[in-house]
This record gives structure tokens, sequence and C-alpha cells, in this order.
């Protein structure tokens, strides 16, 4: 079925492999069409998608920092990006790929063809501990961290912290904090509580802002978009 739907931000990069129909995604209510197989950053705000009829995907959610191991590219410099897979290899292996996906006859092969091609995309390296350790933190304060808290914990400077964390996770640890940040709100929302409440625990003392940047997140104000769910 045809549709247009929204997707939030999210802290992984995301691979998508469209087998069947097309894909395009709507900003400043302009449609641009989507590549068959692309690499998706990071994003700090909502995006809108649009497909056609009959549409089939397999999307591949990488874990945080573990697209540094498959792509060379410095991971920040897909932030808010979508770009088609031939960035990142040969045309004619791509092609080829497409083509056995839209061969395949069941969701385990193409799963399987996908694996395949990952495995083979595999670099032989080590994830930065550091970085690592930085993003197990984040999630452990729910994204209530401040950096000078996080630098201090990690023993490191801001500034190669900031440097090497963008190269691996796609963003800032500012950023990505706050990614966590709204993904926990949304997910620890019960329909008793007050939406003050909400914003103070999600970090905000000034509710205009928590709703400010609530709506930036979601596209929709707290009461509209909890109205929703």
């Amino acid at each position: 079925m045809e549709s247009t739907f929204k997707v939030l931000p999210g802290t992984e990069v995301v691979i998508g492999f469209q087998f069947r129909g097309a894909l395009s995604y709507i900003e400043n209510n302009r449609e641009t069409p989507l590549s068959n197989s692309g690499l998706t950053g990071l994003n700090d705000s909502y995006r809108l998608f649009h497909n056609t009829a009959g549409t089939g995907t397999v999307l591949v959610y990488f874990r945080e920092a573990a697209a540094s191991a498959f792509f060379r590219q410095p991971i920040h410099e897909l932030f808010k990006e979508s770009i088609s897979l031939d960035n990142f290899m040969l045309r004619s292996e791509l092609l080829i790929l497409e083509e056995k996906l839209q061969a395949s006859k069941s969701d385990k092969e193409k799963i399987s063809i996908i694996e395949d091609f990952l495995i083979s995309k595999l670099n032989p390296c080590v994830l930065d501990p550091l970085i690592l350790s930085a993003i197990s933190l984040i999630y452990k304060s729910k994204g209530n961290i401040r950096i000078k808290e996080l630098v201090h914990e990690l023993r490191i400077s801001q500034s190669p912290l900031e440097k090497r964390f963008r190269k691996v996770v796609g963003t800032s640890p500012k950023k990505f904090s706050s990614l966590v940040r709204f993904k926990n709100t949304i997910a620890s929302y019960r329909h008793q509580n007050y939406l003050t409440n909400l914003g103070y625990e999600a970090g905000f003392y000034d509710q205009a802002h928590f709703i400010k940047e609530f709506r930036n997140f979601t596209g929709d104000n707290p009461e509209i978009f909890f109205g929703q769910q």
C-alpha cells in the first residue's frame, strides 16, 4: 500500500536494501528518490518518507560505533545524509548484489545474501574501547550526562574525545546524548505521567525548551505525540 510515514531519529547507522518498489524522502515539500541500496547516517530530527505500493525493503541497523568496522570513511560525514552504496563499493558489485536480492525467493534467503555481503566488507579492526565506554556512560545516564562529566570519567580532554566519537559514532557526544535522552523519554512515557514531570526527568528545567526540542525530534508537541500512542 502506498503511504507517507514518519521516522524518528535513532542512534544507529542504517543500510536499506530495496528489492521491490520505490522509496523517497520528503523535505521542505520536495520529494527526493532514494537509491535501491543506501546508507543513512544519524539525524537529529524526524524525517518523512514515501513509498509506492508493494515496496519491499530489508533494513540493517548497526549497533552504535559498529558501522566503522565496515566503512572506512568517517561516519560523521553521513550525518543527516542518505547515500547510495555505490559511493562505498564498485557499481558492478552493487548491481550483482541487488540482482541477487530481487531474484531471491524468501526473506531467509535475502538475509543470507546480505549477511554474506557484510562479512565480505568487514575490516579487521578493533573498535575504540574509549568510545565504547563513552557510549556506555551516556546510556547509563539516560542521556543526561554533561560533557564535562564524561571527559572526567574517561580521563581525556574534550577535543580528542569529540573527534574520536564523531568519527566512529557519527555525531558529537552531546548530540548523541540528546538522541538517547529523547528515545528514553518516549520509551518511559506512561499515560499517567504529567508532561511537566516528563520534561524534568529528561533533564529540562525550562518547559518551553523541552517542548521546542521535542517538536524538533518528533514533529509534534508532546501532547499531540503521546495522544496518538
